[in-house]
């Protein structure tokens, strides 16, 4: 079919959407919302495209009725049916609720109110899930179960039903209210495991708002502590590198990150350099937000690496390549370097950079840094395996490429280069021709789109591709990396990285080229480096939708 998907943007559940649907042979093009002035400019664009169907996955803005009577239209809504309103998550995560769904509607003139094509339930975890995290993971796999169903009936000629006609399995009351900031404001005196709640609902936006130290800040990424300080409830009780505790009615509150709240919201940036824990004793932090956790499994090593949104700032690039290094040092033949459930990594740190003093000079640190994470990956003398455990993007992917092996999970994303302003470094120009040639390779940095796991295995860009789900994902790592370790199959594999080294130009020549490139783009601002990470962080609207999204775009 001609699927046309009207979004407000092409987040990671829309690109999860381009990508299936185009594998199965679909003509998919994408529209973003944003850059229309009025209803009528929309219903153009649409008479343009002229599509089959029209699918939503991510829609702020109302769709007009001259669109969806003329053209099947589906609003893809993160709650079960008979939900409505924009704070669906927000409320699902804050309330505690057990069970939650995602809804496959018409548009009509009501908003969320339309007949269903079809409905997908999944559990919420045990405990409070960051609301990214979940519109990224259970979220997202339940709408892709939905956009599937409603893509086959399309195709098979059925009509959605009326809401009222549909089994609700998920009790809801209508209309949730919209939630505002001040709904998620911290009281300090409450528990720590209400506030981490309170904040994971919160997460992205609108923020948790709250005073610290006599200054307003938004907390983000915390984890609950019991242990209990006596100290008066927001006092700062501790720190450990970035993460700030703070003592709660009981327990502590960790907090990850901060953003300054004076009018507007600024940018999130790791909490201690926004909340002062200058003379804060160190304490341990909680397991949930350590940055990276070390295992053996006889002669096979799992360093998991854990970054908040997937951004790298620069301390914690050069924290990172100190635990590969120690990692190294261990008596194993195979390590294992993998991204928490919802986080891989989506490299260097915007908004670190453009918090600083002087943003080209935190670039080029980021960058250098982020770089030595990928040559101590690439040097070593075991066998790495990098593991796709979430979607991923620029340097993140291009770090997991500079493994011996890399394998990914199910449903990922990977994002090779945005429109960023930057050439790129982490040894791309090496790893990713030395795995699909030069001139797929060539395709894939130039036109910076996203790409499956599944369509990335198929070109040879990864290894292979292993189960969804979480836990069924961790058996098979560990089932294929013991595979690894076996002597014949890990002796044939050493040999040839050897071979292959032997054969090609140092590392530091890429590294030299890329980083010249990088200088420009960093200190002379050559592409707008800087207006682009500005909009980036400001999630500032396009002025157009860009043409490499519409249709006809070929597969690399």
């Amino acid at each position: 079919m001609r699927i046309l998907l009207l979004v407000s943007a092409f987040n990671g559940l829309t690109q999860r959407v381009w990508c299936s649907l185009r594998e199965q042979g679909h003509d998919v093009g994408v529209e973003l919302a944003p850059t229309f002035e009025s209803g009528a400019a929309m219903t153009r664009a649409v008479e343009r495209a002229d599509p089959d169907l029209i699918l939503c996955p991510f829609l702020k803005h109302r769709v007009p009725d001259t669109i969806y009577e003329r053209w099947p239209t589906v609003i893809v809504h993160p709650g079960p049916v008979g939900d409505r309103g924009p704070s669906s998550l927000d409320h699902a995560i804050r309330d505690g609720r057990d069970r939650w769904g995602v809804t496959a509607l018409s548009a009509v003139e009501e908003l969320d109110a339309g007949p269903v094509w079809a409905t997908a339930v999944f559990d919420m975890p045990d405990q409070p899930i960051a609301k990214s995290a979940l519109y990224n993971s259970r979220v997202a796999d339940a709408a892709m179960a939905c956009i599937g169903e409603v893509v086959r009936k399309v195709a098979d000629g059925e009509r959605p039903i009326p809401a009222e006609a549909c089994l609700r399995i998920v009790p809801v009351d209508g209309e949730l209210p919209l939630l505002r900031r001040e709904d998620f404001r911290i009281d300090w005196s409450r528990p720590a495991t209400e506030l981490e709640r309170l904040v994971a609902a919160a997460d992205g936006a609108p923020g948790a708002p709250a005073g610290v130290n006599g200054r307003s800040v938004c907390v983000f990424d915390a984890v609950a502590s019991p242990e209990h300080t006596g100290a008066a409830p927001g006092t700062v009780v501790g720190r450990n590198l970035d993460a700030v505790a703070i003592a709660c009615g009981v327990g502590t509150l960790w907090v990850g990150y901060a953003a300054e709240l004076s009018g507007r919201r600024g940018a999130k940036l790791p909490a201690a350099q926004v909340i002062d824990a200058n003379g804060a004793p160190f304490r341990r932090v909680p397991d949930a937000l350590a940055e990276t956790t070390y295992v053996r499994d006889g002669a096979v090593g799992y360093l998991t690496i854990r970054s908040y949104s997937g951004a790298m700032y620069t301390e914690q690039c050069r924290r990172l390549t100190s635990a590969v290094e120690k990692a190294l040092t261990e008596d194993t033949r195979v390590l294992v370097i993998k991204g928490t459930e919802h986080a891989f990594s989506n490299g260097i740190h915007l908004g670190t950079i453009d918090a600083s003093p002087d943003p080209a000079a935190e670039a080029w640190d980021n960058i250098c840094a982020i770089d030595e994470l990928c040559l101590a990956i690439a040097t070593a003398e075991q066998l790495t395996v990098a593991a796709f455990t979430a979607n991923a993007g620029a340097g993140g992917v291009m770090a997991g490429l500079c493994a011996d092996v890399t394998l990914a999970r199910e449903g990922v994303v990977l994002n090779p280069y945005y429109d960023m302003g930057i050439y790129g470094s982490e040894l791309h120009s090496w790893s990713v021709p030395a795995r699909v040639g030069e001139h797929r390779a060539s395709l894939l940095l130039n036109r910076k789109l996203p790409i499956s796991v599944a369509e990335a295995a198929r070109i040879g860009l990864i290894s292979a591709v292993g189960p969804r789900e979480w836990g069924e994902f961790n058996t098979w790592l560990s089932s294929a990396a013991q595979g690894y370790e076996e002597p014949a199959t890990l002796g044939w594999m050493l040999a040839a990285r050897a071979e292959r080294r032997a054969t090609d130009r140092p590392l530091s020549y890429y590294q030299t080229i890329e980083l010249a490139e990088m200088a420009r783009d960093f200190f002379d601002d050559r592409n707008a480096f800087s207006v682009h990470r500005r909009a980036f962080l400001r999630k500032t609207a396009a002025d157009s939708t860009p043409e490499k999204l519409r249709f006809s775009t070929a597969r690399v």
